[in-house]
């Protein structure tokens, strides 16, 4: 079984909230356009200036995804 990498983007400053919700669609489209294996996007607000869109995609997929869209940072997801 593949492992799921979680990778995130990171946005500050007092639009942080709206701009990761926002990307959160983006990544949603994303997972369609490009057949991903996993359809597990989301957005956290982390404190009133920082908060985070992810996308959680297979560990086969994570080179080619993280070329295309850049994430600043990656981890391994676990789910709850």
């Amino acid at each position: 079984m593949d492992r799921k990498i979680k990778l995130i983007w990171d946005f500050r400053g007092p639009g942080a909230a709206k701009t990761a919700e926002h990307y959160e669609k983006h990544l949603a489209e994303f997972i369609i356009i490009e057949e991903l294996k996993f359809d597990i996007t989301g957005f956290q607000h982390m404190t009133d200036m920082h908060s985070i869109a992810y996308l959680v995609v297979a560990e086969f997929e994570m080179k080619e995804v993280r070329e295309i869209l850049k994430p600043q940072r990656g981890e391994v997801y676990l789910e709850n």
